[in-house]
C-alpha cells in the first residue's frame, strides 16, 4: 500500500482544471454520464413534487443507494479517458461488477453521521420550542411576496447563521473521509474503513491543496450555475417552467460530475495512487568524460 505524497498547494487547481480538461477530451462520453447521474435524480425529485410521495420516496432513497455506484463508474470513466480509452454508460455499474457495491455503498455513512450531528447541532443551538416556533414563522412567511420585517424579526438569524458555519466545516470534515476513498476501492482495492482513513489523512497532510480546491470548486458551481441558469431562462420562453428545470438540472450535471469526480481521480493518483515510474536514464548518463 503506497505512501500518503505531499503535494503543493497548487495542486488542489491542478486538479480541477484536469478535470475540466478531460471532459474537453471526452465530451460526449463523460458527458453523457453525467446526464444519466442528473436524469435519475431529477426523476427522482419530480416524482416527490408532484403528489406521487410514496414513489417519489422510493426513488429518491434509491437514488441515494446508487449515487456512489455511479459516482465510482464516473470515477473509473474518467481513468480510462486518462489512459487513452473512452467513456461508456457500462461503466457506471463498473463497482457492482467487481463485486465492490457493498463497500460503495458504505461511503454513505460519513454523511449519514453529519446529519445526525447537525441535527443534533441545530435542536442544542434553538432548542425543540425554538424549533417549532421557526418552522411556524418560515410557513407565515411562505408565499409573502414582501415579508412582514416583524416576522423575519422573529427568527433567530444569528444562531442560524453560527448553525450554517458549522454545517460548512461538519461538511468538509465529512467530504474527507470521501475524498479519495471511491478511487482508492476500485483501483487499489482498499477496503471500506482504510480507504475512508487513508482518505482522511491524505487530506489532512494536504490541507493547502485541499482548501485551493474547495474554493476554486465552488467557484466553478456559482459560475456554472449562473450560465446554465440563463440558458434555463431562454428555454422557459420557449416551453415552460418544466423545460427550465430539466434543461438546468442536466447541463449542470453533464459538466459538474465528470469534471468533479475526474478531480477526484487525479487527486487521488497525486496523493495516493502509485508512485510515478522513476525516469529512464539518458544514453550518456554516468558516462565520465
Amino acid at each position: 500500500m503506497n505512501d500518503i505524497r505531499k503535494v503543493p498547494a497548487s495542486a488542489g487547481a491542478e486538479w480541477l482544471l484536469d478535470g475540466f480538461r478531460l471532459l474537453k477530451r471526452s465530451p460526449f462520453g463523460l458527458g453523457t454520464l453525467g446526464i444519466i447521474f442528473g436524469a435519475l435524480g431529477l426523476l427522482s425529485s419530480l416524482a416527490a413534487q408532484h403528489g406521487q410521495s410514496a414513489l417519489g420516496m422510493t426513488l429518491q432513497l434509491a437514488f441515494v443507494l446508487i449515487g456512489p455506484l455511479l459516482l465510482a463508474g464516473m470515477i473509473f470513466a474518467a481513468r480510462e479517458v486518462d489512459e487513452g480509452r473512452g467513456a461508456t454508460p457500462a461503466h457506471l455499474l463498473r463497482g457492482v461488477r467487481e463485486g465492490k457495491a457493498g463497500r460503495l455503498i458504505g461511503t454513505l455513512i460519513p454523511q449519514f453521521v453529519a446529519m445526525l450531528v447537525l441535527a443534533a447541532l441545530l435542536i442544542a443551538m434553538l432548542g425543540p420550542q425554538g424549533l417549532q416556533d421557526m418552522a411556524q414563522t418560515v410557513e407565515k412567511l411562505q408565499g409573502q411576496v414582501n415579508p412582514d420585517p416583524a416576522l423575519v424579526a422573529q427568527l433567530p438569524l444569528g444562531r442560524l447563521m453560527a448553525w450554517f458555519a458549522l454545517a460548512i466545516v461538519v461538511g468538509v470534515v465529512a467530504g474527507f473521509f470521501t475524498f479519495t476513498s471511491v478511487p482508492d476501492m476500485m483501483f487499489g482495492d482498499v477496503r471500506l474503513f482504510a480507504s475512508m482513513g487513508r482518505s482522511v489523512r491524505a487530506c489532512l497532510r494536504n490541507l493547502g491543496a485541499m482548501a485551493v480546491f474547495f474554493l476554486l470548486a465552488v467557484i466553478a458551481v456559482v459560475a456554472l450555475n449562473v450560465g446554465a441558469t440563463v440558458l434555463g431562462l431562454v428555454v422557459r420562453a420557449i416551453a415552460g417552467d418544466l423545460a427550465m428545470l430539466v434543461v438546468v438540472q442536466l447541463v449542470m450535471m453533464a459538466v459538474l460530475m465528470p469534471v468533479m469526480t475526474s478531480a477526484m481521480y487525479f487527486a487521488w493518483k497525486a496523493m495516493l495512487g502509485p508512485a510515478p515510474a522513476a525516469a529512464a536514464p539518458s544514453a550518456g548518463a554516468g558516462i565520465e568524460v
